[in-house]
């Protein structure tokens, strides 16, 4: 792989992050910090995403997918946020948003393949 491929890839992967940090946060000023719909929403959409790319650019999935949504998307925070809902008493709220994020996550990723293949 080309050091320019590897330096844009891990540059896309940090302005995934700041975005994925961004959106969290605008998220949360809407509809608040109770349930983490941020990550909800960020995880969902770069499923969608990431499934446009690899129907549409499949040449572009290191640089796009692995770098801006790698850095975009995550999995970690997602289970610390369900893991938190859990202690805080909220049971059903962390079964929601695990079984929830993984259940729209496939699907916005089909639909991403879906629109991916269409359009090219």
């Amino acid at each position: 792989m080309s050091p320019v491929i590897f330096l844009l890839a891990a540059a896309c992967g940090g302005l995934g992050a700041a975005t994925r940090y961004l959106v969290d946060l605008g998220v949360a000023r809407i509809a608040g910090t109770r349930f983490p719909w941020g990550v909800l929403l960020i995880n969902i959409t770069g499923s969608l995403l990431l499934g446009i790319v690899v129907g549409m650019l499949p040449g572009a999935v290191f640089v796009v997918g692995s770098g801006f949504l790698g850095g975009y998307t995550t999995f970690s925070t997602a289970m610390i946020d369900a893991i938190s809902l859990w202690r805080d008493g909220a049971q059903r709220a962390a079964v929601f948003d695990v079984i929830g994020m993984l259940v729209l996550s496939l699907a916005a990723a089909a639909a991403g393949l879906a629109v991916g293949g269409i359009l090219t």
